[in-house]
């Protein structure tokens, strides 16, 4: 309820928007969609704060304790505690 008052504005503006056209200035529409100049060679994003910490993905010990734990994580299951497991159940 209460919404024929809404509907009929938003026909009025769609119906204003598909048949009114406005005088439209095509030289500046060119102007704007035209390609924009080349890449100067700066990236587009600098991090200022980069020199000052490294870089925790490069690190050689991180590389280095990732496929260690990955090891460790293989050794932790004793093939004897999972038959003993089974036989309780």
């Amino acid at each position: 309820m209460g919404r024929g008052r809404q509907k009929a504005k938003n026909t009025k503006v769609a119906r204003e928007l598909k048949y009114f056209s406005p005088n439209t200035d095509l030289s500046a529409l060119e102007k704007e969609l035209a390609v924009a100049p080349a890449n100067t060679g700066e990236p587009d994003y600098e991090d200022k704060w980069a020199d000052l910490y490294e870089d925790e993905l490069d690190t050689e010990e991180n590389v280095e304790e990732g496929s260690a734990a990955a090891g460790e994580a293989e050794d932790d299951v004793d093939p004897e505690s999972e038959s003993e497991s089974d036989e309780e159940n």
